[in-house]
């Protein structure tokens, strides 16, 4: 069965992804337990090779029970895989090793001058709980393993006061640094912890910022799409007086319920296709012979102009041709004509007409002729649109600029 995925807004967030930094910081630790493992236990193996403080025999038994185990446990937590288990298995199987001790140096010499080999190993044993044991069990675990290592040890030498001095400095110190990694162990997953929630909370912070901004950006195309296809087809019924101008009605009309039944299934502005700065000069004569005019269009495309994405083109279009529509039906297209300046830095269309001009500041702003067709829309592509007008006429100015 499939793993179960959390989604939210508009980002699909694996579940794996939710514990990246925990995961990495439990690699880094056995590959760091592994390390260190492996340099005491070296240390420990010369020792444990020809040991007689135990029977030949036990000391044959305690070893390989102790350095298989432990073997295959720094390999594993080099490899990163399958160290849990083995660092388990380590650290139930060593203090079993420490109460079997005394049994394994019965009846032979011993001195309290030299450490017996298990000694290198108690904070191995101790810290490989850290991979795998709660963080309870961890600190019984610290206090446990030096603990059996003192009174294993005392059986062995004896417990007058000067072996019971030495081998107590040397369980207090045994515990405190075995406290002292299992708090180091602790505060890294605290640390990856907290990095995961905060990355977590990011991630679903943008997610809901990605499906406000998809909201804003449908409610534009919508009041976009209603302007310049509905309300346009309305206008135009009903001031048809001729055969020709009902027929180029019913043609409007016609656009304006299929641009309205694929609104849902895709994005006004098109695909995101990198086109050519032409593109914006053909698309904005092609709207203006929509409606009978023979703009004058004013080219100038510096040969070192980039292609600019589909969208952004297809928005740029749209807003041109909605100033070129409300140039010829409130300026009667007195003096029309537009501009197309493209070179490597960025694109700038104007639509200019002489007509009588209009107070911006003065529209209301349910009027989406210049809010929604026009300043919005090219707003959602990234880029600025600016409408000026006085009585010597109107300039929209269409601009967006290539991200650096």
């Amino acid at each position: 069965m499939a793993p179960e995925v959390a989604t939210t807004g508009m980002l699909t967030i694996p579940p794996d992804s939710t514990f990246f930094s925990r995961e990495r910081v439990e690699r880094i630790l056995a590959f760091v337990v592994a390390v260190g493992s492996a340099v005491l236990g070296v240390q420990a193996l010369f020792h444990a090779i020809g040991s007689v403080q135990e029977d030949p025999t036990w000391n044959i038994a305690l070893t390989a029970a102790t350095f298989g185990p432990l073997i295959l446990m720094i390999a594993a937590g080099v490899a990163g895989r399958f160290y849990r288990p083995l660092a388990a298995i380590l650290a139930i199987v060593f203090p079993l090793v420490l109460l079997a001790w005394p049994v394994a140096t019965a009846g032979r010499s011993a001195s309290a001058a030299g450490e017996p080999w298990v000694w290198y190993l108690l904070n191995v044993a101790t810290v490989a709980t850290v991979l795998v044991f709660p963080l309870m069990l961890q600190y019984v675990w610290c206090a446990l393993v030096p603990v059996l290592y003192g009174v294993a040890r005392l059986i062995q030498i004896g417990a007058d006061v000067e072996n019971v001095i030495q081998v107590s400095r040397q369980v207090v110190y045994a515990i405190i640094l075995a406290v002292v990694m299992t708090m180091i162990g602790w505060m890294l997953r605290l640390l990856a912890e907290r990095l995961d929630r905060t990355r977590e909370e990011a991630v679903r912070s943008y997610a809901a910022a990605a499906a406000a901004d998809a909201v804003e950006q449908e409610r534009i195309s919508v009041a976009a799409l209603m302007h310049d296809s509905v309300l346009a087809a309305l206008i135009a019924a009903e001031r048809a007086s001729t055969p020709r101008e009902r027929d180029l009605a019913v043609g409007m009309a016609r656009d304006a319920l299929t641009r309205l039944a694929n609104a849902d299934r895709e994005a006004e502005e098109g695909p995101d296709e990198p086109v050519e700065p032409m593109f914006l000069v053909d698309g904005i004569r092609e709207a203006a012979l929509e409606h009978d005019v023979d703009i004058d269009l004013r080219i100038a495309i510096d040969p070192r102009a980039q292609t600019l994405p589909g969208r952004v083109a297809r928005a740029l279009v749209l807003a041109a041709a909605q100033a070129v529509v409300n140039a010829i039906e409130h300026a009667e297209s007195a003096g029309l004509h537009a501009e197309v300046t493209a070179d490597d830095r960025r694109v700038v269309v104007r639509v200019i007409d002489a007509g009588e001009g209009f107070d911006v500041h003065a529209v209301p702003e349910d009027r989406l002729g210049i809010s929604g067709s026009v300043v919005a829309r090219v707003a959602a592509v990234g880029g600025q649109a600016k409408v000026r007008s006085s009585r010597r006429g109107t300039i929209v100015d269409l601009r967006w600029e290539y991200p650096r």
